[in-house]
């Protein structure tokens, strides 16, 4: 492998200036940047990233830890994510901790010792053990869809949208809204997105049937059975169901189906997320559209900020939503 020496003998320049043109930094003279880089085409040299990293203290490397790497709104979060950081020279590291509250402690660390220049979580339940180790590791943080009290955050606003969403059914005349949500260890998706529902309700002053609030988890077939639930005990059949995420709505959609019920004659459905399977089943799905790509571009411009020396202070970006209406209701 040629060295910065031996290219600086060949185009007859100092060490100095081929680290100048290699670095892009500092004054180099025209003529000696030509002859520089003559050298290299000629000779076809390739940088070391880790001698590149040993002057600048950077990797160019940057950890993003995903509770479930094969879902949409995962990869709709890299891709606005790799649209910044691609830009700047940046590689993403992926780290999939498939919804294993002590696979996030476990990547922060194993991240951390590889000098990753920056770390983004996307977490979904908040632990005092989490917390706390996230406040030791001293390098540049942004947490994704989960608020973390002085660090930068990129946040839905799930309280609101549930809301909006149950206003949406009310305009249009529902009254009997169930609602399907997750564990409310999940603050963002559990807990706020169901009291959004509830306080709509109140506020409508329309009652909530208890066996109409089921838990679910976050797939298909977990909608479907709280659907069964929902109908199989309650003293009263809803007229509508809101499901915190997509794939909680399309399996309740299956079972309304499968009971020989209309969608939405009988019964109207909604989901979150705004997922592209939501517009291919039928009937489409009224859904909350939360630009998870824009999510990812503001993560990565708040996290280089802090990689470039600015502030470690709590910052909150709220992404704004949508509601898409569709067939559905």
């Amino acid at each position: 492998m040629l060295t910065i020496k031996e290219i600086a003998e060949r185009a007859n320049v100092s060490r100095t200036t081929v680290s100048r043109v290699i670095n892009n930094a500092g004054y180099v003279s025209e003529e000696a940047k030509r002859k520089v880089l003559k050298v290299i085409e000629e000779t076809g040299y390739i940088p070391s990233e880790n001698a590149k990293s040993l002057r600048t203290k950077k990797t160019k490397v940057i950890g993003v830890i995903l509770p479930k790497i094969s879902t949409e709104t995962s990869s709709r979060l890299v891709k606005g994510l790799d649209e910044i950081f691609a830009k700047e020279g940046y590689q993403i590291l992926l780290a999939n901790t498939n919804l294993n509250p002590e696979k996030e402690i476990e990547y922060l660390k194993l991240l951390k010792s590889r000098h990753v220049d920056g770390i983004i979580l996307s977490a979904t339940n908040i632990n005092q053990s989490l917390v706390e180790e996230i406040y030791q590791l001293k390098i540049p943080f942004v947490m994704v869809g989960q608020h973390i009290s002085g660090m930068a955050n990129v946040l839905f606003d799930d309280y609101q949208a549930s809301k909006d969403m149950i206003q949406f059914f009310i305009h249009k005349g529902y009254q009997n809204i169930a609602f399907i949500g997750v564990t409310e260890e999940d603050r963002s998706v559990g807990y706020l997105r169901k009291l959004g529902y509830l306080d709509a309700m109140k506020e409508n002053q329309l009652a909530v049937e208890e066996s109409w609030v089921q838990t679910g988890i976050f797939n298909v077939d977990s909608g479907y059975e709280c659907m069964k639930t929902i109908m199989a005990t309650t003293k009263r059949t809803p007229d509508a169901v809101l499901a915190v995420t997509d794939r909680l709505a399309i399996g309740a959609s299956q079972y309304i189906k499968d009971k020989g019920l209309c969608i939405p004659k009988d019964i109207a459905v909604a989901g979150m997320g705004g997922s592209e399977l939501a517009r291919h089943i039928s009937p489409p799905l009224t859904t909350i559209d939360f630009s998870v790509e824009e999510a990812g571009r503001e993560a990565a411009s708040l996290l280089l900020e802090q990689i470039n020396g600015g502030n470690y202070h709590e910052t909150i970006k709220t992404i704004k939503y949508r509601l898409l209406e569709r067939s559905s209701i």
